[in-house]
């Protein structure tokens, strides 16, 4: 048995990586990459967003996120535009084109779904609350080490001190 076969992160690992590999193969008639794919899903339900709420929304940077919109914009699906009111903001909006691909697309989630065993909503609802919470908990371990090197540090300036 490998190591890796008793290591949470690995199982982790490997299950995001056969996800990403299920959407790229479904995605490939259009195209699509899995990122781009949520891009056009979030303008699909919510509507025209800023490059700082898409970020928001996927957890990316908008040194990641730009390229990302870019090149969705070349393939037509959707256009960027700055805000009047303030130039640094910019708006993302899908085209008649990004629209129309909502159709054929946006079922693709459901199918990765079953071929993932989630059977129901309930299924659902259940692995994404898991899932969220051990993301929570994963980034507070961020959290936890500042301030723990903040006690270090306090601790051992109070010591010094005496």
């Amino acid at each position: 048995m490998a190591v890796t076969d008793e290591m949470v992160c690995f199982s982790l690992y490997s299950a995001t990586r056969a996800t990403t590999q299920a959407y790229r193969t479904l995605l490939a008639p259009w195209g699509l990459t899995y990122p781009q794919y949520l891009v056009l899903a979030i303008l699909w339900i919510e509507g025209d967003q800023t490059i700082g709420s898409l970020g928001e929304a996927m957890q990316l940077d908008s040194g990641t996120l730009s390229p990302l919109v870019r090149r969705l914009e070349q393939a037509s699906y959707v256009t960027k535009t700055r805000r009047t009111d303030d130039e640094r903001v910019v708006v993302v909006t899908l085209t008649e084109a990004g629209r129309a691909l909502r159709t054929d697309v946006a079922p693709v989630h459901v199918r990765v779904a079953e071929l993932a065993g989630v059977q129901d909503d309930a299924d659902r609802h259940r692995l994404i609350a898991e899932l969220r919470e051990l993301t929570a908990r994963l980034q507070g371990t961020e959290n936890a080490a500042s301030s723990q090197s903040d006690r270090r540090a306090t601790a051992a300036a109070v010591t010094h001190d005496h």
